[in-house]
């Protein structure tokens, strides 16, 4: 087996407008085409390839956490990132320093999905 790389990501979200509008709206992934499923969903482009998809109809609770299952977003600027959160009043964890020197913080989707936003030092 020779893996080359992370295709997509799935989220099971209790409402797909709401979701659609947090990954595109807040966070700026944009829409892709999606295959015409029997199901309702979204597909968004996290760029180089990967994606993001939101699959509809969800309704058990979310059990994510920063130091459980959780996603992470590579920003070029953290401070920046964390302050744009902040003016969309959407509330995040302090930025920290990992033990290996990346900077993180983290936000929570209107599904209750933990997501990191790193950058490396010097990047």
């Amino acid at each position: 087996m020779n893996v080359v790389g992370l295709d997509h990501i799935s989220l099971h979200v209790s409402n797909l407008q709401l979701s659609l509008a947090f990954y595109t709206d807040i966070i700026g992934l944009r829409p892709v085409p999606r295959p015409a499923f029997d199901f309702e969903g979204a597909w968004l482009s996290i760029g180089n390839g990967q994606t993001l998809h939101l699959i509809a109809g969800r309704t058990q609770q979310v059990l994510w956490g920063s130091r459980g299952t959780h996603m992470a977003f590579a920003v070029s600027d953290v401070e920046q990132t964390a302050a744009y959160f902040q003016t969309k009043g959407i509330e995040h964890t302090p930025i920290k320093p990992r033990p290996d020197g990346v900077r993180q913080f983290f936000v929570t989707d209107p599904d209750g999905y933990c997501i990191e936003f790193c950058q490396t030092i010097g990047k």
